[in-house]
């Protein structure tokens, strides 16, 4: 069957629920953006992020040392060698791209299977290089979380894991890089704002991104541009769900 990438004859009722789930998905982040229970998958954004500069640090032939993830939602990875201007982009966009996929996964059970145990490998091998116990922590309860969940998909009537894949890739779109509107920037601060355009110390990717490379902006120039990108990763995984679901 063709694609339809024009959404001709849009909306039927997976489509609909797609989006009623991508909506309740976003009101839950918000709600609970200053809550406790939304305080671990906002770590795992923070492991994600750290785990894109990891990536692409081995993929330019550099070398890690080791990753890190606070508890007040910080993070670090040391890094030897490698293409510096790719690593430090890596962690913004790269989040936007993984969430992008892990909406898209959740289209599909067979995908979300495969996307839950691809990000199972990776917590498992990010437990190995982790150096401090937040983030080992962190690794441990998301994968007893996920498998429980898996667990609970294959042998019950619980039918949850594709939702999960949704909201996770849902928060790494959110909460890690964008937050998309104004007014969230006013009420609830975001990452992509506090960390890439207000910040002004040479301590953010942006920062020394804009090091590296001066032209064509500096560091508030850089955090626009990538906030720019995150948002067409938002739009293509919404259009791009639509697209797989007609």
């Amino acid at each position: 069957m063709k694609p339809n990438w024009e959404l001709k004859h849009c909306c039927n009722h997976e489509q609909v629920v797609f989006l009623i789930t991508v909506s309740v998905c976003t009101v839950v982040i918000l709600a609970l953006w200053r809550t406790i229970l939304l305080k671990p998958f906002k770590l795992v954004t923070v492991f994600l992020h750290e785990a894109s500069h990891a990536i692409v640090c081995k993929l330019t032939c550099g070398h890690v040392e080791g990753i890190q993830v606070h508890a007040d939602e910080g993070g670090a990875t040391q890094t030897r060698g490698g293409v510096y201007w790719l690593i430090l982009p890596a962690g913004y966009i790269g989040s936007s791209f993984w969430g992008m996929l892990l909406i898209l996964a959740s289209t599909n059970l067979l995908t979300s299977r495969i996307a839950a145990g691809c990000f199972l490998v990776s917590l498992l091998v990010v437990l190995c290089v982790a150096k401090n116990w937040t983030l080992r922590g962190l690794c441990i309860g998301f994968i007893v979380f996920l498998g429980v969940i898996w667990v609970l998909q294959e042998t019950t009537k619980v039918r949850v894991l594709r939702y999960v894949i949704l909201f996770i890739g849902k928060i790494y779109l959110l909460l890690h890089h964008f937050r998309i509107s104004i007014m969230l920037y006013s009420c609830y601060s975001s990452d992509i704002y506090d960390d890439l355009i207000s910040r002004r110390v040479h301590s953010s990717d942006a920062e020394k991104f804009a090091e590296v490379c001066p032209c064509p902006c500096n560091g508030v120039g850089w955090g626009i541009i990538w906030g720019f990108i995150s948002f067409i990763f938002l739009c293509g995984a919404m259009y791009l769900g639509l697209v797989i679901l007609s």
